[in-house]
């Protein structure tokens, strides 16, 4: 048996160790300088470009760096339908969207806050409007929307809101009811603040009434009370009437604007009552002649009386608006334009102590200025046989002229002074040409209907007479 070979020791040799350690690094090195530069491409690449599901306006843009982003904004269309919740309300035109080189910063911004160090395919949407605005979207899109909205109203059942008004003297207040109709308004601000997507969908916005316990109902309850503590001071000649709402408005509301609008009343029933006690026009008046006698004298041209519905008017007015005071001022009467004479005076029944006074009877006539009598004379009143008596009654001086032509179908007369009291002819003048002024002249030779007053006493008269004092004749 052989002795076995004996294998040589090998010397350790520290070089070869060294070169090992070198060729490490390198390697290692290499790795690092690898990893470092992928690292380096692919934090470029993340900061260049949007992540995988990242949408702009609906539109995906995943991968896409800002340039080319804009590009496919650019190139996208807008369908511009229009939703209510999932109904189709209004189907718009379709336009592209209106983007331009002016949004390119904004989209760089976008880049840069979405970015991440590893790619991620987490969902992120942005939204943009473009700077330039587009006016197909703002302005005839909306358009379009308000008329579509406001067609569908027309055949939608709209609320009723609750309402306070008067009935029969009192505040109601009218039951609220909710109705179908879309609150156009509201609708159209959502559209307003909605992104800018290709298609817009909206929350279905519907009119609401104003119920009973609001504020609105409460104020309007406030405003008909104060209505109906208000009172109107109404003066007539020299009295004052205290005409109370509660009294006088049966129903009423309000307007939006809360002006009040009165629709039935009792006012021209009181103004009418007033009118009736105290107005002159077509009435009796009382009379006390220059004997001291009582009588009664139909009114004639003399006489006032108020226009009622205007009067109403006036005074519903006056309701209205909360003013607390009214005059009379709506008058009318027998005058050649319907003005009516004696509203001033209240004195004496409403003739004054400023008048003529004739008595048929006794053919003679008195004038009173202020109460005292001035001037008294004989007359000669209209023809009685032939039925042109001189009008009883009392009228007033329509005007006075001096000198005058006195003309009718046969004649035409000269006189030196006229002034007359009816609308038919009848005045005061001197009659040069008469001769007989006895106190029965008037039953077979009276004049033609005027009052004759002697020539030598006519100038006086006509001086002491004016325009519109009443004349008196019984």
């Amino acid at each position: 048996m052989s002795d076995p070979v004996e294998k040589p020791v090998e010397e350790y040799n520290p070089s070869q160790k060294t070169q090992w350690f070198k060729n490490w690094k390198y390697i290692i090195a290499i790795t690092i300088f690898l990893i470092g530069l992928i690292i380096l491409t692919l934090s470029f690449y993340q900061r260049t470009h949007f992540n995988a599901n990242v949408t702009i306006n609906g539109i995906e843009v995943g991968g896409l760096t800002a340039d080319q982003t804009l590009e496919k904004l650019q190139s996208s269309l807008l369908n511009n339908h229009i939703y209510i919740e999932d109904q189709l309300i209004l189907a718009g035109t379709e336009t592209p969207m209106n983007f331009s080189e002016m949004d390119l910063s904004e989209i760089k911004e976008m880049v840069k806050d979405q970015w991440t160090l590893f790619p991620s395919s987490e969902a992120k949407a942005y939204y943009l409007h473009p700077s330039n605005m587009d006016s197909y979207r703002s302005e005839d899109l909306r358009n379009e929307l308000e008329l579509a909205l406001t067609s569908l109203n027309e055949n939608l059942e709209e609320p009723i809101d609750a309402k306070a008004h008067i009935e029969n003297g009192e505040i109601m207040i009218s039951e609220s009811m909710s109705g179908e109709q879309y609150d156009v308004h509201g609708i159209l601000e959502e559209f307003d603040k909605h992104e800018y997507t290709s298609e817009v969908f909206l929350n279905s916005l519907f009119l609401h009434p104003i119920k009973e316990d609001s504020q609105v109902v409460q104020s309007q309850v406030e405003k008909l009370q104060e209505l109906l503590s208000h009172t109107v001071e109404y003066q007539l000649q020299d009295q004052v009437f205290s005409l109370q709402a509660k009294e006088l408005i049966v129903n009423a509301s309000l307007s939006e604007e809360m002006d009040v609008l009165i629709h039935s009343d009792t006012i021209l029933e009181k103004i009418s009552e007033i009118n009736d006690s105290h107005s002159t026009l077509g009435k009796d008046f009382s009379f006390k002649t220059h004997s001291g006698q009582d009588i009664s004298v139909k009114g004639e041209g003399y006489g006032w009386a108020l226009n009622i519905e205007r009067e109403t008017t006036a005074i519903q007015e006056a309701f209205q608006t909360g003013e607390g005071f009214v005059s009379a001022s709506n008058i009318y009467g027998n005058g050649w334009d319907g003005e009516g004479y004696g509203y001033e005076t209240t004195s004496n029944y409403g003739i004054g102590t400023t008048y003529a006074e004739v008595s048929i009877a006794e053919q003679r006539m008195w004038i009173y200025k202020e109460g005292q009598l001035v001037l008294t004379t004989n007359v000669v009143t209209g023809n009685r046989s032939t039925q042109q008596d001189t009008l009883k009654g009392v009228w007033y001086i329509l005007f006075k002229r001096t000198p005058y032509t006195l003309t009718g179908d046969d004649y035409a007369i000269d006189v030196d002074y006229w002034a007359p009291f009816t609308n038919s002819g009848q005045g005061f003048h001197d009659a040069s040409w008469r001769s007989n002024w006895s106190s029965n002249a008037y039953h077979n030779a009276g004049s033609n209907g005027c009052v004759n007053v002697p020539p030598d006493v006519m100038k006086k008269v006509y001086n002491y007479l004016s325009a519109y004092d009443p004349v008196v004749i019984y």
